[in-house]
């Protein structure tokens, strides 16, 4: 089985005056694959046109190998979790996942038990009797994840699955989204604006601009290394950065914790493991740094409006 799942070829797509998407030329692969571009780049526009729910205005979009606006047998395969709030408010979590299941075609019984399996999944099975209206919006967010997943499909596309959340419930939301993929290997397409949830998350990446793909290709490809090399201990991180002061090595604090030095020569190494040792610091991990995607890809001195 071939691992392009989406190919799209020359898509545009116009609201009268307005072109949301131009000439996209785009290939989602089996993985994880991050659309990555800034609000009103077009995302939202190419999800829907994937899904069969628009016609793109000109070129040909395949879905698991079908015309996806003739193929009922690729819809029925695809899963989508939208941006907005759309959920039912007041039937409860296992009712709307049962009605989810039926209406891909699942007898009763079996939706019912697919819906449990699925909530019990998303970390929703103690509430699965709650009505909806009732969630947080984090709970909101498992819902519509769940829904996307009840039917079992082939791939889901995730448009903006951690908008509204704080910083704990985004990180639990991408865990999600790792383990649907690690433990059923579903694929995914997670659009976002937030360069942090995709390097994170995805595997590859393709980045829309103005309606078109500007690059595309495995994260790896775009966080290159630096000539500084990441560290982290576990325990004495304090004395560790007055010890390497003291012998002359520049050190600053990471983003998202651990330490940061500059340079990678073979004299560097030997004062990081003789200060390590000096201050007995339990070494967790050391590798050279990697390049954010917010420095890869800023524009006129931002990025693309997300947390890095």
């Amino acid at each position: 089985m071939s691992d392009e799942l989406i190919v799209a070829r020359g898509v545009r797509k116009e609201y009268g005056n307005v072109v949301a998407l131009e000439n996209l030329d785009l290939v989602i692969r089996d993985g994880i694959t991050g659309l990555l571009g800034e609000n009103g780049a077009g995302k939202s526009t190419a999800i829907r046109i994937f899904l069969g729910l628009l016609q793109p205005t000109r070129g040909e979009v395949a879905v698991l190998g079908e015309d996806i606006a003739r193929s009922v047998k690729a819809r029925s395969l695809l899963g989508y979790m939208p941006e907005h709030d759309c959920l039912p408010t007041s039937v409860t979590a296992v009712e709307f996942l049962t009605h989810m299941a039926q209406v891909s075609g699942l007898p009763p019984s079996a939706a019912r038990t697919r819906a449990a399996d699925t909530l019990r999944h998303v970390g929703l099975f103690e509430e699965r009797y709650r009505a909806i209206e009732g969630y947080s919006t984090g709970m909101k967010q498992r819902v519509k994840l769940a829904q996307a997943l009840v039917h079992d499909p082939r791939m889901v596309l995730l448009d903006e699955p951690t908008a509204g959340l704080d910083p704990a419930g985004r990180e639990e939301m991408l865990d999600l989204v790792r383990k649907t993929h690690r433990e059923f290997g579903i694929s995914i397409m997670l659009s976002s604006h937030l360069m942090g949830d995709v390097e994170r998350t995805c595997d590859r990446l393709a980045l829309v601009r103005g309606g078109t793909l500007i690059q595309e290709g495995a994260v790896t490809d775009f966080t290159l290394e630096t000539e500084r090399l990441s560290l982290e201990v576990d325990d004495r991180e304090e004395e560790l950065v007055d010890e390497l002061a003291r012998r002359g090595v520049a050190v600053e604090r990471g983003e998202r914790g651990g330490l940061v030095i500059e340079g990678r020569s073979d004299s560097v190494h030997d004062v990081v493991r003789d200060s390590l040792v000096a201050v007995e610091a339990p070494l967790r991990s050391m590798a050279p740094r990697r390049r954010a995607l917010a420095e890869l890809f800023a524009r006129d001195g931002e990025d693309l409006g997300g947390d890095t």
